[in-house]
Parts: C-alpha cells; structure tokens; sequence
C-alpha cells in the first residue's frame, strides 16, 4: 500500500510538472529514482503483465489526475509577473539536485573521455531539437483531414520520444507543433470533445513510448555509463530552454531575484532529498 501511495504521488508530481514548457517529464522521472522501474515496466509489460501493470497503473493515475488538476494552476503561474521568474529557477534548482541519482546510475568509477564526450552530445541534441522553429508543423483538421490525421501520426511519434528521453519536454514539442495551446485549453476545461480530437496522438504515443522502452531498457542494463550520461547531457540542454521562457525576467525587482533565488535552493534541496531516499532504496534492493 505504502509503495502504491509512492508511485500515485511521484506520478502526480511529474503529470504536473509535464504542463510546464521546457520542464521534461522524463527528466523529473529520473530526478524522483522512478525512471529505471517506469522503462522496465512499460519494456516487461507483457512478460511481467500483473506486475507492470499494477505499478503503471497507480503511477498513471497520479499522472493523468496531476497534469489535469494543475494545467489552470500552472498557467496561472507561467503568466503571474511575479510568481513566473522564480517558478522556472525552481525546475532549475530541482534538475540540479537530481544530478546524484544520475551518477549513480551511470556508475562512473574514474574519468574516461565518455565523462565529457556523452553529455555534449546529449546537450547539442536537446540544442538542435529546441533551435525548430514553434508552430512550423501546424496543421487545422477543418483545413484537410488526411493530412490532420498523419500530422497526428507524426506528433504522436515526437510525443513518444519527450516521454522517453529525459530532458526532452512534452510540452515543448506541443509548443513547436502548434497545439500546445489548444491542449492545455481542453484539458484544463475537460473538454470530452476537444480531448477526443487527439486520439490518434495518444494512441501513437503510447506505442512508440513502449517501441522506445524496449530499445532503451537494455542499453541502460548493459551500457549504463554512456547512457546515463547522454541522459545528464540531455537535462544540461534542458537548461537553457527552461530559462528562454522567462517572459519577466527584465526589469524584475531585488525581490524577485531574491525569491528567484529561494526557490531554485529550495528546488534543488526537495529533488536531492527525494534522490538520496531512492538512492538508498537501489542500494538496499542490490544488498538484497
């Protein structure tokens, strides 16, 4: 009971944090020790039906309810003068104190060239996906269905990959194809209808999320230095995108900055905390 209330409450803080532009669901997963067990469970699915399930199940539910209940309220945030400059520095703050959990599970043991050649390639390609221009692939289902339904097809598959790859934001990629906007409107209204529109999206999603676990899941077994540090180079390219969207950044008082400034200590601690608790939950499942 104690783990399923863990996993509701991880799930409803990344489905949360998911609403947030620049803000990757993926890289809170890793951040919050839950990433390994989400790719194993989804990569297991059906060799380990019940227990995967179960585990994606409270996990998707926490998720679903998180990224619902706190669309209107993080917009809200993103759009306050005062409140939208320190909300950022705080995902600043919590990606750093991730950064442990990370090195963990890459199992670094001395420096090699990998140490610095994996994270840049990480931090360019973050880089390069952000450098697509917004609204470049927007295409309106009143204007020709055909093409609205493979341009689904298509977000469906990007959609698939910000959910995989840490540091790659879902939001970001709904932002650059157009509907973010849109998205965040029907949700944050249930809207049935409007929600129904994106069915495609989802379905392809889902698949290509269990196509990309199952490729990932064994180069994180087997490869776990050069794969976890490509992942840290992908949160090091997040960075930048995250801060990029300040929109009150200039002229914001001493005050702002001083908040600015508590509220990325204050996310770096709450993320180091939640990673030191799942660092000693993996040691103590190895010592088993």
């Amino acid at each position: 009971m104690k783990d399923a209330i863990i996993s509701f409450l991880k799930g409803l803080w990344i489905g949360g944090t998911m609403t947030v532009p620049g803000v990757s669901g993926g890289a809170m997963a890793m951040i919050m020790g839950v990433y390994d067990r989400l790719i194993y469970s989804v990569s297991h699915l059906f060799k380990e039906f019940k227990k995967s399930v179960i585990f994606l199940i409270e996990f998707a539910i926490g998720g679903v309810i998180g990224f619902v209940l706190l669309a209107k309220a993080i917009t809200w945030l993103l759009e306050s003068p005062t409140f939208s400059v320190p909300f950022h520095f705080f995902f600043v703050g919590a990606i750093a104190g991730g950064i442990p959990i990370i090195f963990k599970s890459a199992k670094v043991k001395k420096f090699s060239p990998a140490c610095i050649i994996c994270p840049v390639i990480g931090i360019v390609l973050v880089v390069l996906i952000w450098m697509i221009p917004q609204d470049l692939f927007h295409v309106s289902f009143a204007d020709n269905k055909l093409k609205y339904f493979a341009f689904q097809i298509f977000a469906g598959i990007l959609a698939a990959i910000a959910l995989v790859i840490p540091g790659i934001s879902l939001t970001q990629i709904f932002a650059m194809l157009g509907i973010y906007g849109d998205i965040m409107a029907v949700v944050g209204n249930m809207d049935i209808k409007g929600i129904l529109r994106y069915v495609p999206l989802g379905i392809v999603a889902v698949l290509g999320t269990y196509l990309l676990a199952k490729a990932l899941e064994p180069a994180m077994k087997y490869h776990p230095t050069v794969t976890y540090l490509l992942i840290f180079g992908f949160l090091l390219g997040s960075i930048p995108q995250l801060l990029s969207d300040i929109h009150y950044g200039i002229g914001s008082s001493a005050g702002t900055w001083l908040l600015c400034a508590v509220a990325a200590v204050a996310g770096f601690f709450a993320l180091y905390y939640m990673s030191r608790v799942e660092i000693k939950r993996i040691e103590a499942a190895q010592a088993e």
